[in-house]
């Protein structure tokens, strides 16, 4: 299953203005497996995130999808098809609606399978009732999956930030893609929460069977859940492989990781078992 390509990225390059962005970056993402981005700021990560989830459009190059009716030309496709073909995203910068509870939130995530028009709306025909009705289900199904029970009817805006991510992260699943995109799934989470993170993902990966592209900068996150790692700088490429293949490399470490000292301490944590599967988030 793994062997299958899903999305393919050739040559992309990216320029704002007389700022190149992205550089002939080229990479394959293979069905079940998770595969990271790393690098530096401004290397580059998230604006090859933004080409696939076409917030942008690319200079020159191009991104192959394997979409419900066959493989297509995703930079060809308008932004809000996106959704529609089997691509999820969250964002660094958590986007919430922060009046509205936590299975309201993971309901507006699902309006992606509505098929319905304003008519069929205003009088509640049976087809809508049943799109409501499966929209809710899936929404319930996914609050027990990540342990939010206790946040149910809880409004995001009284939320720790770690649950706020963790609803982020249940959103996308509610469109049950076969592509997630994670900007930073660890961003402003402690090592507790990080260590949680790195459990679901896992857990995504495993037993929802969905893949899984991130950008990163924790690398003891990305050594514990990445099949394969992309490492990026100013741009460019610099290393593609296994995380241990790219902690290795001399380019990496310059860039990106730090002194020697730095990745003999980043090896001790790829060989730490990830946690235990959290507990069931209780409300404070």
């Amino acid at each position: 299953m793994m062997q299958d390509t899903l999305l393919s990225a050739k040559d992309l390059t990216v320029r704002f203005g007389g700022v190149l962005a992205v550089n002939k970056v080229s990479f394959d993402v293979r069905q079940g497996e998770v595969f990271t981005l790393i690098g530096p700021n401004g290397a580059g990560k998230t604006t090859v995130f933004n080409l696939i989830s076409r917030i942008y459009t690319p200079t020159q190059g191009e991104i192959r999808y394997l979409g419900p009716k066959g493989r297509i030309a995703l930079t060809q496709q308008p932004p809000q098809s996106v959704a529609s073909l089997g691509i999820a995203r969250t964002f660094q910068n958590i986007e919430l609606f922060e009046h509205a509870s936590v299975l309201h939130n993971l309901l507006i995530g699902r309006h992606t399978h509505r098929a319905s028009n304003v008519l069929q709306d205003l009088f509640f025909t049976p087809r809508v009732r049943e799109a409501e009705l499966k929209a809710r289900e899936k929404a319930e199904e996914v609050i027990e999956f990540l342990g939010l029970q206790h946040y149910r009817d809880t409004f995001v805006a009284g939320l720790p930030y770690g649950v706020r991510k963790v609803v982020e992260l249940a959103r996308a699943l509610c469109t049950e893609p076969k592509l997630l995109l994670l900007d930073e799934p660890s961003s402003g989470l402690n090592v507790e929460e990080t260590d949680d993170m790195a459990f679901w993902i896992q857990d995504i990966q495993q037993e929802l069977g969905i893949t899984v592209l991130m950008v990163e900068h924790d690398m003891s996150l990305v050594s514990k859940v990445s099949d394969r790692v992309l490492a990026m700088n100013q741009g460019e490429m610099l290393a593609m492989g296994t995380p241990r293949e790219v902690q290795n490399d001399p380019g990496v470490i310059e860039a990106y990781l730090g002194s020697i000292d730095d990745v003999s301490s980043l090896r001790r944590k790829v060989n730490s078992p990830t946690e235990a599967r959290p507990a069931e988030r209780t409300a404070a």
